[in-house]
């Protein structure tokens, strides 16, 4: 991951947009309150706007908000950006998600869903489509090949891969390979369909995502491997200091769009597609729990591989009190209501 000290954040990256991040609950010049919304670059920033200014547009006029849109460039930079109060609200993936949670006095209110429905996504491992390499290849470890893995914070892209492939079989990717490149989604599969590195992660979102926008260079990548359950998927958060008329202003936007009755509905689920999406459903922090369970298990299968008694009796401890939570979370049955009260109140599930 790209290591970025508290200087470079503030100034490189809050001063590059600094243009159009300015204070939240401070009046724009028109008047109307200003909340900034980051979310993760990882197009082109004409792409991007392509992409999200209609939904943008329409939070814009169905909260009344003065939304700005801030495209971060990383992980490292949507949480600092949160921490920093610089945005006041995201869109986030499980790890750095969790981060913010931890470090930028966040809040999760929302859950992505999937067009089709789909519970959650997968990691998974990509070669070139005329490759041999199968993943017995990848885990000889002969430091014969070059492997891209995701930013450390991605979840599908390195956290993933680590808990469910490298660690069980007591494989160090740094020293097991002859080269490994850290990058995003979209460029770990570019790099791989031309053939600078031999295998990366990635996940399925990101391939169904390819299949639409560019189906030529999908057909150039093929997967060897994919994780044994899926993730959960993305999140809405916004900072717990947030006014609460605000957060309410959001939490009604987010939780009825894509239902309008009719041809509005269709139109807000047409908006939404290009971003792989269905809705969003009501979530809060106990989203977290399967990351934290799969963070706590990486943990332990470290310690244990160090052989360090007070590392792994601490290890064991930690996995044990998170593995608790989510017998007593699964245990209860909820149900949150809808931000309109004429939709039928949906259940909220953190796996």
């Amino acid at each position: 991951m790209t290591q970025f000290t508290r200087q470079f954040v503030l100034t490189g990256l809050f001063g590059a947009a600094g243009a159009t991040l300015v204070g939240c609950d401070k009046p724009s010049a028109g008047g109307k309150q200003v909340v900034n919304f980051s979310v993760l670059s990882v197009e082109k920033s004409q792409t991007l706007n392509d992409l999200w200014m209609p939904f943008f547009d329409d939070m814009r006029k169905q909260t009344g908000l003065e939304i700005n849109p801030y495209f971060a460039p990383d992980y490292t930079a949507l949480i600092e950006a949160m921490r920093f109060k610089k945005v006041q609200a995201g869109w986030f993936s499980n790890v750095p998600g969790l981060d913010a949670i931890r470090l930028a006095d966040g809040e999760v209110f929302a859950e992505t869903t999937y067009p089709e429905g789909f519970a959650g996504y997968y990691s998974i491992i990509i070669v070139k489509a005329d490759s041999k390499l199968t993943i017995d290849d990848v885990l000889k470890c002969d430091k014969s090949l070059n492997f891209g893995m995701g930013d450390a914070k991605s979840t599908s892209g390195t956290q993933a891969p680590l808990y469910y492939l490298f660690l069980p079989k007591k494989v160090e990717p740094k020293t097991c390979f002859k080269t490994v490149l850290q990058s995003g989604h979209g460029q770990n599969i570019q790099a791989v369909a031309n053939g600078v590195l031999d295998a990366a992660t990635n996940n399925t979102t990101a391939l169904v995502d390819l299949e639409s926008r560019d189906p030529e260079l999908r057909k150039k990548v093929k997967v060897i491997w994919q994780s044994p359950e899926a993730l959960p998927n993305d999140v809405i958060i916004y900072r717990k200091d947030l006014d609460p008329v605000i957060k309410e202003k959001l939490r009604s936007f987010f939780l009825s769009y894509g239902r309008a009755p009719g041809a509005e509905g269709e139109r807000q689920l047409n908006v939404l597609k290009p971003l792989v999406l269905g809705g969003f459903i009501p979530g809060d922090n106990s989203h977290f729990i399967p990351v934290r369970l799969m963070e706590a298990a990486s943990k332990l299968m470290v310690a244990q591989q160090s052989g360090d008694a007070e590392a792994i009796k601490k290890a064991q401890d930690d996995y044990a009190a998170v593995e608790k939570e989510k017998v007593d979370h699964d245990a209860q049955t909820f149900k949150q209501a809808p931000a309109d009260p004429k939709l039928p109140a949906m259940s909220s599930s953190a796996s």
